[in-house]
């Protein structure tokens, strides 16, 4: 890879910003005067700032730095403005896919599979701050994020029921999250649920009174981990989901990723900083 700098290359947006603090960026709908529904651009504008923080984060590119010494990513924080996170899909955009033949429908099915698989395993450990609600698409961002904060008042649906349709684009990140069990039930109820319900299930992890510098002691938790294990802990969990060898050939492919691990700079580097005593080369002062 190309050893460019943090700002080359920024993402143009109009309907979502981007954000950067040394090693966490910060994206924001803004759309908030329809409550962030998703449209065919608004749901462009976020795979390219996905796309962008992910060649720029440490996971992509192995290192710390740019070769301008600018920090590589390490944390998105995942927002949205106003009253509301995401109404889910925009009203002209499903009012539009009755008269679209099915090669258009699906093309537009393959840009939100895009849009939740980028936001999925992005290589960052991703923080969403959620308030009022979340529905359709909106429960699928969600359901892609790693770490999600709820105020008391905000309420989540697999809504799609409601229309006739299926949650079925978002339903695999839904389905991993919840179980299925609970996504059975979300997607033939199609009702909002509270944010104590959605904590119980697992569908979020954090209840808070106000989202103002809610993610800020996740944040910390996060910089002071290894930024390679952070990401190689999405592939290790993807390994678990996928495997299809026996339990002997897994518990020696988990010997071989040890081994490797301990063998990488970055675990070298937290080891000897163990045995030193002294802070690993990644925790930010």
């Amino acid at each position: 890879m190309s050893n460019f700098t943090i700002e080359n290359l920024k993402p143009e947006t109009n309907l979502c910003t981007l954000e950067i603090e040394g090693t966490v960026a910060y994206l924001t709908l803004t759309r908030e005067d329809v409550y962030n529904a998703l449209n065919i651009q608004l749901i462009s504008e976020i795979i390219s700032i996905l796309e962008w923080t992910k060649e720029r984060s440490v996971g992509e590119r192995g290192s710390l730095l740019d070769s301008a010494g600018s920090p590589y990513l390490r944390a998105l924080i995942f927002s949205g403005a106003g009253k509301h996170f995401c109404a889910g899909a925009d009203i002209n955009m499903m009012k539009d896919a009755g008269a679209k033949s099915p090669e258009e429908n699906r093309t537009d099915s393959e840009r939100l599979d895009r849009l939740f698989n980028s936001l999925w395993s992005h290589p960052c450990f991703t923080i969403g701050k959620i308030q009022g609600v979340a529905l359709g698409g909106g429960a699928g961002l969600i359901a892609c994020l790693d770490h999600v904060i709820v105020e008391p008042r905000t309420r989540i649906a697999l809504s799609e029921g409601k229309l006739g349709i299926l949650p079925a684009v978002i339903g695999p990140y839904v389905y991993r999250k919840v179980g299925s069990a609970e996504f059975r039930r979300l997607a033939m109820l199609a009702g909002r649920i509270g944010s104590e319900e959605a904590l119980r299930i697992g569908l979020v992890n954090q209840l808070s009174e106000s989202l103002e510098g809610a993610e800020s002691s996740i944040i910390d938790e996060v910089l002071t981990t290894g930024p390679m294990a952070v990401s190689e802990a999405k592939k290790l969990t993807l390994t678990f989901d996928r495997w299809t060898g026996s339990d002997e050939e897994l518990r020696q492919w988990t010997l071989d990723k040890t081994s490797a691990m301990r063998g990488s700079e970055e675990g070298q580097e937290g080891l000897a900083s163990f045995l030193e005593k002294r802070p690993p080369n990644w925790k930010e002062e």
